[in-house]
């Protein structure tokens, strides 16, 4: 699950990304653009509501490629990104 909030005054927007816990085999965090795609920099994290998530603050406009690394060097994407290429997720933002 991909949240994208309003933007705010100083020009910028939050990325939620979130997935089901229970879906998961181990540690995951979000790489991408917006981190210069290093590991571990953005981990999900365990929610009350039963998902791991992370946020990260981008400029409004900006277009955010990303992937989920997960535990032993998986990659995966997420099905609600704007667009899925062979590099990962993109999300407008």
């Amino acid at each position: 699950m991909l949240k994208i909030s309003r933007p705010t005054l100083s020009g910028t927007r939050t990325l939620t990304f979130a997935l089901p816990a229970a879906a998961l085999d181990g540690p995951v965090s979000v790489v991408g653009s917006f981190n210069d795609w290093t590991p571990g920099a953005h981990p999900l994290r365990r929610r009350s509501n039963g998902t791991v998530s992370a946020r990260v603050v981008v400029p409004v406009g900006s277009t955010v490629r990303f992937r989920y690394l997960g535990d032993r060097g998986r990659w995966f994407d997420d099905a609600d990104a704007d667009e899925i290429t062979a590099e990962g997720g993109v999300v407008r933002a």
